[in-house]
């Protein structure tokens, strides 16, 4: 009887902090592209500091702009992968009790932000520009940086695993 509360109450702590993760990743994403939308204007860079600008800039592909010239198939493209990859994810997450779910609940987050920004205007919206002397970042956003967190997690952990298999 104790184990099974136990059990209950750990899947319950589990969904908790995944639908966390992914409400305030999306949550966040949107409150600070509405932002952008209202408080910056297309390609002028606000500067922050000496690194760090707000530059409102919409990206029609993915990243770093890739196919973002393509005469707008690619926006469909975008979708449907993206469609695929939180199916993917959200198999994993349910079905996976092994699986990195707050690595892939970062990645969902970040996923759901642009996708919704392609659902709803065709672009995703960028404003992030972070840049040392001549180099430029290409500009991100919130939803980016909540996929990278994930990314850099689940890399974390492979190495980890791999490294104790050895």
């Amino acid at each position: 009887m104790f184990t099974v509360m136990v059990r209950k109450e750990k899947m319950h702590k589990k969904k908790f902090i995944i639908f966390s993760i992914i409400f305030i990743s999306f949550l966040l994403d949107l409150i600070t592209k509405n932002y952008a939308i209202n408080n910056l204007i297309i390609n002028h860079s606000v500067s922050i500091n000496n690194y760090l600008n707000f530059t409102l800039a919409f990206n029609y592909g993915a990243a770093f702009s890739f196919l973002s010239d393509a005469g707008g198939w690619q926006r469909w493209f975008f979708i449907i992968f993206s469609l695929i990859v939180i199916t993917i994810i959200t198999f994993f997450i349910i079905f996976d009790k092994e699986t990195e779910y707050i690595a892939f609940s970062f990645v969902l987050g970040g996923a759901l932000g642009n996708l919704y920004d392609r659902l709803l205007l065709g672009y995703v919206i960028d404003f992030i520009e972070i840049h040392y002397n001549n180099f430029y970042w290409p500009i991100f956003n919130i939803a980016d940086i909540s996929i990278s967190i994930g990314i850099i997690l689940l890399l974390y952990s492979l190495l980890i695993k791999k490294n104790k298999t050895i």
